[in-house]
């Protein structure tokens, strides 16, 4: 019996608004809940290269940069049937080499971290996704005489002063395009705007992120931030994926906002040690824009 022919190395190139069908299928076939739409910010916000087989997209890889030093990845997939053919690691170099030098983020699956160890990232944290359908909701109380009002357009620089400052990403363009997606709400304290949270439509449901808030006892500026949409919700499916330290996980569990899986989240091109925890000593991160945004 003869051997079948050696099949041929996939080609790479860059991904393209037409890849986008495709895509949503393939994220389809591992379990992932975006819809088509979420698709089309991801790459609107940012570029990426697909895997292609005889004219079928096979494998996927997002990047996104923030500023001139820094960058996340994601949305990192293979088919499948495809798996073990170093698909994986071909798109993610290509990625990495279009990030080049930048401090570079993401979350990772436990089968994805042996991969992106070898490729040069180490674990300097953990993100919380929490989901289900929203029950009656207490609307939590903001402290010391703080208020919660709708954002407007005026709020838009020091959003993102505080998104930026939180996350230690520049995120002056991925926040007003965020904006055209979704509501957001701010907090305030004596004039001052404190916090904020943004909610959108995404996956199953909604989606609540990023949430940015300046700390207090019990965390009670964040989840004021929370709960607003929360209680605006009920009966409706709702994520949002929460930093592990970030002190929220009994409360969102009691909330009927189950854990549903825990990520790894790793750096590349600085020492892990110096991305533990927050950013900045006063302002957190308590909800993030997504698991590739960060």
């Amino acid at each position: 019996m003869s051997e079948s022919p050696a099949r041929k190395a996939p080609i790479y190139r860059a991904f393209a608004s037409s890849d986008i069908v495709a895509a949503h299928a393939l994220s389809l076939a591992v379990g992932w809940p975006h819809r088509a739409e979420d698709w089309q910010f991801a790459i609107d916000a940012g570029n990426g290269f697909v895997a292609e087989d005889n004219g079928e997209v096979i494998g996927t890889a997002l990047y996104w940069k923030c500023g001139a030093d820094r960058g996340t990845l994601g949305l990192v997939i293979v088919s499948p049937s495809e798996q073990g053919r170093g698909i994986g690691r071909k798109l993610m170099e290509l990625a990495l080499e279009a990030l080049g030098k930048r401090v570079t983020f993401l979350h990772a699956t436990p089968a994805g971290q042996p991969l992106y160890e070898r490729l040069g990232f180490r674990a300097c944290g953990t993100v919380e996704q929490h989901q289900g359908t929203v029950g009656s909701v207490r609307i939590a109380t903001p402290p010391d005489g703080a208020r919660l009002r709708a954002l407007t357009g005026d709020d838009v620089p020091r959003i993102i002063e505080l998104a930026s400052r939180a996350s230690g990403l520049d995120r002056s363009q991925i926040l007003p395009a965020l904006l055209e997606v979704a509501q957001g709400v701010v907090l305030e304290h004596s004039g001052e705007l404190v916090g904020f949270s943004l909610l959108r439509r995404f996956g199953r449901g909604y989606a609540i992120g990023p949430v940015v808030a300046a700390r207090s006892p019990d965390e009670q500026r964040a989840k004021s931030l929370i709960a607003h949409w929360l209680a605006k919700h009920v009966n409706d499916f709702v994520r949002i994926d929460v930093p592990g330290h970030a002190g929220l996980n009994d409360w969102l569990s009691a909330l009927g906002l189950t854990r549903v899986s825990t990520v790894v989240k790793m750096v590349r091109n600085e020492p892990a040690e110096q991305h533990c925890g927050d950013a900045d000593a006063l302002y957190g991160v308590f909800g993030l824009i997504t698991q590739a945004l960060g």
